[in-house]
């Protein structure tokens, strides 16, 4: 789709999300909140700033205690409403890169096709069924890697993000992944692979040319993450040969702390 048609449409979504708003239609304008995020997906980051930036603004007044309230209130009184459909993940739309630029080759994002395929149903048989016996259910284990999430949510969450880390760049600093989910509350458990595509959607949202936010992302005590190298190489980034991986990356985040320091 185009990006012209992207803008167009997500505009219109975004002018029935305010009247909704206004008239305090509670389940659709929860609705058309997550259609708008799903188109918003639609075009590279860059052509969507100003869509992004009113979607960060309902979203305050979606979670305030003022509509909570009116949203138990309307599950009480009132019957269902008919909704706008919630995009699915297999029609979530994958990231796109911006066509002006080479920075970016192949984006990290997921492949197409990982929803797991619905059982078919059984055959009919002249054997009574057998009622198995309860089984008690296990707790999942605290190291099971979370859902995908589609897409849509990712990149409602890199806008979230990147404020973060443009503050922790003029704040001279790095961070990892346990503090970015202390500072952003609403912040979900990620899978290692949403992770890299959230990173990777922070700087598509940059200018051409800007050191790499990502970078400011690491683990231990101020070590480099292991996923750096992949995500900066898909954004155009690679280190001057004869360099060392690690060297490289330390000035990349030496840029993003000058960048940063003066900009508010």
């Amino acid at each position: 789709m185009e990006v012209a048609t992207v803008r167009r449409t997500l505009n219109h979504t975004l002018t029935e999300l305010k009247r909704a708003i206004d008239r305090h239609a509670v389940a659709e304008a929860a609705d058309l909140y997550a259609l708008a995020w799903h188109q918003a997906a639609g075009a590279p980051p860059s052509e969507t700033r100003e869509q992004r930036a009113q979607l960060q603004n309902y979203k305050q007044i979606l979670g305030s205690r003022r509509w909570q309230e009116e949203e138990r209130h309307e599950a009480v009184v009132a019957p269902p409403k008919a909704t706008v459909p919630r995009p699915t993940q297999a029609a979530a739309a994958a990231p796109m890169i911006r066509p002006d630029t080479p920075r970016a080759k192949n984006p990290v994002v997921r492949l197409p096709g990982r929803k797991p395929t619905p059982p078919t149903a059984p055959r009919p048989s002249s054997t009574p069924p057998q009622i198995p016996a309860p089984v008690e259910k296990a707790r999942p284990s605290r190291t099971t890697e979370p859902a995908l999430l589609e897409t849509g949510r990712l990149w409602e969450l890199a806008t979230e993000l990147r404020p973060l880390l443009e503050q922790t760049a003029r704040d001279g600093a790095t961070i990892t992944w346990p503090q970015i989910h202390r500072r952003l509350s609403g912040l979900p458990r990620l899978h290692a692979d949403d992770q890299c595509v959230l990173l990777w959607l922070v700087d598509e949202d940059g200018q051409k040319g800007d050191p790499l936010l990502s970078a400011l992302v690491t683990v231990g005590d101020r070590q480099m993450h292991p996923r750096f190298p992949a995500i900066a190489e898909q954004l155009g980034w690679s280190h001057p040969s004869g360099t060392r991986q690690h060297t490289a990356w330390n000035y990349e985040v030496l840029k993003v702390h000058q960048h940063w320091r003066y900009q508010r």
